[in-house]
């Protein structure tokens, strides 16, 4: 009877002018980034919004991927974007793509990583097809741990320890050999094309994006400042 009547009474209200902030603080954000160039991680995440369904599922790594991802990755309906947002270890991503398949299987699901935690966990490809759990992997791949590059080259003097990935495989032809299929993309062309032959496979995908190792995240909150003081840019 009191939750009745509470349910009666209880009135919803209206939170549009908070989502207006919210998409006009999200633009301001997207408007720093230079779109121009050779495979730029924005315009990446907006033609993988235009050739996935709407109810897709997309996960993502630990890194600047997941950073790219919710600054230029539309959602549009909930439970469609799973991420840890940084506060789990690197190599979220693709396990939970395949967790994600296992329990919706008609959907479509993409896991939107980095080299560097792809290979944390990339191996769970044999699961992905030994159980027949067909997933998309879009690897992001600088060559580097890019977050921690971006602190060092932001905070110390570009002086780069252990973050140079040299020792990468090639990713397209380890999915080969997991019984998945690879594409490794050097331009818009090839990623458009690997994406639309991955949508209509019945087995996983990995499809290696290379991108400069020069690309950075912002905005950005230097350790131990607040949100006024973060670097909108370079």
């Amino acid at each position: 009877m009191i939750l009745e009547e509470a349910k009666r009474r209880i009135k919803k209200s209206s939170n549009s002018k908070w989502v207006k902030r919210i998409e006009e603080v999200k633009e301001e954000a997207r408007s720093v980034y230079d779109l121009e160039g050779d495979l730029k991680p924005g315009v990446l995440m907006k033609m993988l919004r235009k050739m996935l369904p709407e109810n897709a599922i997309v996960t993502t790594g630990v890194g600047q991927n997941h950073m790219w991802a919710a600054l230029f990755f539309d959602v549009y309906h909930p439970r469609t974007f799973i991420t840890s947002g940084g506060l789990g270890a690197m190599g979220f991503g693709f396990p939970a793509a395949v967790g994600a398949r296992a329990a919706a299987p008609d959907r479509v699901v993409v896991d939107v990583d980095g080299d560097g935690s792809f290979m944390m966990t990339g191996k769970e490809l044999a699961t992905s097809v030994a159980e027949e759990l067909p997933v998309i992997a879009v690897i992001l791949n600088n060559g580097w741990l890019g977050m921690v590059k971006q602190w060092q080259c932001l905070f110390y003097g570009k002086r780069y320890i252990a973050t140079n990935l040299k020792g990468n495989p090639d990713f397209a032809k380890l999915a080969e050999v997991y019984g998945a299929q690879g594409f490794t993309v050097y331009s818009y062309d090839d990623f458009e094309s690997a994406m639309s032959e991955s949508l209509g496979c019945e087995v996983s995908s990995v499809i290696d994006v290379k991108i400069s190792p020069d690309e950075k995240v912002f905005p950005f909150v230097p350790p131990g400042k607040s949100l006024k003081e973060m670097i909108l840019h370079e």
